[in-house]
């Protein structure tokens, strides 16, 4: 029997394919944030929207790839992980494509295989840095990119059943593919040591590793190994229920403990899908990826290898490194927060590297996201041959402005979402920002990733930083 599309999938006699969703369970605002579909996972999150996501994002990929070919899937170690990614690759099947599970591994290891293989596109199971109850889904085109907003729309329309389906004549297969992590930590191991020029660029450091619980436990105490390092490894071993709790990226107490008790050359914290790593210097004090960005930015300037020595940033990133930047002769460019603006800011600029103080940070020398792995085991390679400590590195690049981020958690996602439609709120910054005029700066934003509102207040004194952080935390509850 021919199959009919339907605004709401296939349907064969009259048993629906891909059951319809109803749009009362949905929010009223869009799906998408500035990291994918992001949510608690049980609320709008769960399996019947995740199969939903994969059949939409099917037949949007197969209208944009030239030929047929297979996605590429992956996941972290929450325990939703499993149950959404085994709904999604069940619609991604029902659209007629073809789904390598990668099982456990990081997010870039996801995009850097989809872009080197012949897959239409990817898909990584995550929510990053947030609490193990929440997950999310990440999409990426064939050649490992985030899809952009125009594409993520026509999924969101499928989804809420404004879209018509095109009929398939047969459905695809999944197929097991762990063994491709390996081709991408392979990759990373010959980048590193193709820089250095030999085979243990590392030996002789003892580096710490915060592993998060998460998805870098599959790859990087074992590249770290492989290039000479003594390795120390915490929280290493997947762990959906403690998955960032205490821990990694975001909570960086026990790896600066760890370094300064142990006597390392550094220590390096991921988040729960590895695409970001802040370090910590020999010292136990944090190097955020403002102080990367700049240390790695210098070194390819003098290696003539960042054209228009253009560093691309947020507008999170600290003043001080913005001066420090352009001081060196360097062009500074902010974005607006999310990977994606950076990266896309820096096609059209032609920049080589570019990032977000949170230690997300892309070198288009040697990948195409964001990627916590290589970024550390660049940065680590760097310091080795380059006869100084990360402390007197970091030392010698700048000078922080006091910077205070405060975060106000706003459940209703409506409300947090149209934040600036808040005329009393609006007012509140307003008057902050007078009062400061150029000795400071102020962002408040909606967080694209969690249910909060993000305060971030930078000025020329703690005091004063601390005083309008305050001001505009109070003002966020009273009128949110």
């Amino acid at each position: 029997m021919v199959q009919t599309p339907t605004r709401n999938g296939f349907v064969n006699g009259q048993d629906a394919v891909v059951p319809t969703l109803q749009s009362s369970r949905l929010p009223k605002t869009a799906l998408f944030g500035t990291d994918g579909i992001r949510g608690r996972v049980g609320d709008f999150l769960n399996a019947e929207l995740a199969l939903q996501a994969g059949f939409w994002a099917g037949e949007a990929l197969k209208g944009l790839a030239g030929a047929p070919g297979p996605v590429v899937l992956g996941r972290d170690s929450r325990n939703s992980s499993d149950m959404l990614a085994i709904a999604l690759s069940a619609g991604l099947m029902a659209a007629g494509l073809e789904v390598w599970d990668l099982g456990l591994c990081p997010t870039p290891c996801v995009a850097s295989l989809t872009n080197a293989t012949d897959a239409v596109g990817g898909v990584m199971i995550s929510a990053s840095h947030n609490p193990p109850g929440d997950n999310g889904i990440k999409f990426f085109g064939a050649d490992g990119t985030k899809l952009p907003s125009s594409v993520q729309a026509q999924i969101e329309a499928g989804i809420r059943g404004h879209q018509e389906a095109t009929a398939v004549m047969k459905w695809g297969r999944q197929y097991q593919r762990p063994e491709l992590v390996g081709d991408y930590t392979a990759s990373l191991q010959q980048q590193v040591e193709a820089e250095v020029g030999t085979n243990e660029p590392l030996a002789g450091m003892r580096i710490v590793l915060d592993l998060a619980w998460g998805a870098a436990c599959s790859v990087a105490p074992d590249l770290f190994r492989r290039l000479g390092a003594e390795v120390i490894c915490l929280h290493d071993r997947p762990d959906g229920d403690r998955i960032n709790v205490n821990c990694g990226s975001t909570h960086l107490h026990s790896l600066q403990t760890a370094v300064q008790e142990l006597q390392a050359d550094m220590g390096f914290a991921f988040d729960g899908d590895a695409d970001r790593t802040l370090a910590v210097d020999n010292q136990g004090r944090p190097v955020d990826g403002d102080y990367i960005l700049y240390l790695w930015g210098k070194a390819l300037m003098q290696a003539q290898k960042l054209p228009g020595n253009t560093l691309i940033a947020t507008v999170m990133s600290n003043l001080g490194f913005e001066r420090a930047w352009t001081g060196i002769g360097g062009t500074f460019v902010r974005t607006s927060v999310g990977d994606q603006y950076v990266h896309a800011e820096m096609i059209r600029r032609g920049a080589m590297l570019g990032g977000e103080q949170s230690g997300h940070v892309i070198c288009r020398h040697y990948g195409i996201s964001g990627d916590g792995t290589m970024t550390a085991l660049h940065l680590a390679a760097a310091v080795r041959n380059g006869g100084a400590t990360l402390a007197q590195l970091r030392d010698s690049s700048f000078q922080t402005y006091p910077q205070l981020l405060r975060n106000v958690r706003v459940e209703d996602r409506d409300r947090r979402l149209n934040w600036s439609n808040s005329a009393a709120l609006q007012a509140a910054i307003s008057r902050a920002e007078a009062e400061m005029g150029d000795r400071g700066r102020i962002l408040v934003r909606a967080s694209g990733t969690e249910p909060l509102i993000r305060v971030m207040v930078e000025a020329a004194t703690d005091e004063l930083a601390q005083y309008w952080t305050e001001n505009l935390v109070l003002a966020v509850q009273q009128h949110l």
